[in-house]
């Protein structure tokens, strides 16, 4: 992993993730432009993110099995019509299908992130972990900036068209650049059925995969609920903004760029769980926060933009705990590990997406906030439940339990075993 690979690996991942997020800081624009509700045009944000949970199931888990820079050029370059053809849709349900369509193969973030997680050392995994998070952070912030300011100039259709382009330069570069490398995987190439079936098995087989998934689902839910009703907020009586101000307060979760590597770091230092601790009290605290700042005014606004920086940073550092701790459970599978891991947390992202529209419209911007808090709890009382469970081993089996795992699943499954039962497991003839 050079710096310059890393550098490179970190701009696709900005536009990947930024790809899923511009519609947020547009759909009022959208709304007007297509004739529509602002409710009804915030489906589009909904819809990609159904798109993206489709992808992750049926496209991530190839990164076990074809050359990455194959794999990744081809999303992006269909990812670049796609997004053309958004941009030119003349109706809402043809914004709607391509939108689906754009969140399908705007997964180039998934591809990456496995790949880089088999190219570093384990005690350097969660600060490349955060680097690539930090990519990723700053090209949401600068698509939902960039959409906002360009979509109140020229038109809710000028970012898709922009954006468009943009990924279609970023797939040829990669055609020139990107090395040809392969996701770590099995000497012999699992069957693309296998490889769909096989996250369901995972998630059967490993308790902290499903835990991980679990945190980032509620987590992401309520995140994707605020984000998706802000611009609802802030164009409304009680703000009055238009959508470039939507855009600009994105930007403040520019610190969580700088927060996230700091985050992968104590990963490395201390494990998951106490950056996990820390990101749910973070996001829980938020929702108290965000709800007093949707009085309006100067210090309503204050208050609202320190509780969305304090959400993206709390959110962020929790996913870079639950990456870190999946990517160490099998090292032949981590792209169906992350399959598995994203999948569970973007259909939560889609679900908060429509539970905060129902919470918005039936109790405005305060029922937002008690759908983010009630989500955080539920994943906080779970993380305390697990803490409470370990510490309930006996002391004789939970010290022979590394804290931080550095092998592969099943072999370390199999010392587990041994451990408890005071006998090594005889191999299977």
């Amino acid at each position: 992993m050079t710096r310059r690979l890393l550098l490179l690996l970190t701009v696709t991942c900005a536009v990947g993730v930024g790809t899923i997020y511009f519609p947020q800081a547009i759909t009022p624009l959208i709304a007007s432009g297509l004739d529509t509700s602002e409710s009804s045009a915030a489906l589009a944000v909904t819809f990609t993110q159904i798109g993206y949970s489709i992808g992750i199931f049926l496209i991530v888990p190839l990164g076990d099995r074809i050359p990455n820079r194959r794999l990744l050029t081809t999303l992006l370059g269909l990812t670049g019509l796609e997004l053309l053809a958004a941009g030119c849709a003349p109706t809402l349900p043809v914004l709607l299908a391509a939108s689906v369509a754009v969140g399908t193969t705007t997964v180039a973030a998934q591809v990456v992130s496995p790949m880089a997680a088999g190219l570093v050392p384990v005690d350097r995994r969660g600060a490349v972990m955060g680097t690539l998070l930090s990519g990723a952070t700053g090209g949401m912030l600068l698509a939902r900036t960039f959409s906002g300011t360009l979509g109140e100039y020229l038109g809710w259709r000028a970012p898709y068209l922009a954006a468009g382009v943009l990924t279609l330069a970023l797939a040829a570069v990669l055609t020139r650049t990107l090395p040809d490398v392969t996701a770590v995987a099995p000497a012999v190439r699992p069957s693309y059925g296998s490889l769909l079936v096989e996250p369901l098995r995972l998630l059967r087989d490993e308790p902290e995969l499903r835990r991980s998934g679990f945190y980032q689902a509620m987590v992401f839910g309520g995140f994707c609920a605020v984000w998706t009703c802000l611009p609802l907020l802030l164009t409304g009586p009680e703000y009055g903004f238009g959508a470039q101000t939507v855009g600009l307060i994105a930007l403040v979760g520019a610190a969580t760029m700088v927060c996230t590597p700091i985050a992968g770091r104590v990963v490395d230092r201390r494990g998951a769980d106490p950056v996990n601790l820390a990101g749910l009290l973070g996001a829980l605290a938020s929702a108290a926060v965000l709800a007093a700042g949707g009085g309006g005014g100067a210090a309503g606004l204050a208050v609202l933009v320190a509780g969305t920086l304090l959400l993206d940073v709390s959110m962020q550092s929790g996913m870079i705990a639950n990456k870190t701790r999946v990517y160490e459970l099998r090292a032949d599978a981590r792209s169906r590990l992350n399959t598995a891991y994203m999948t569970f947390g973007y259909l939560g992202g889609s679900v908060g997406s429509w539970l905060g529209l129902r919470a918005h419209a039936l109790a405005g911007w305060p029922g937002v906030c008690t759908l983010l808090a009630l989500l955080c709890a539920l994943a906080l009382t779970r993380h305390l439940f697990e803490a409470r469970r370990r510490r309930t081993v006996p002391p004789t089996v939970r010290d022979h339990l590394p804290e931080r795992p550095r092998d592969g699943g099943p072999k370390r499954l199999e010392q587990h075993d041994g451990q408890r039962s005071g006998r090594k497991r005889e191999p299977a003839p």
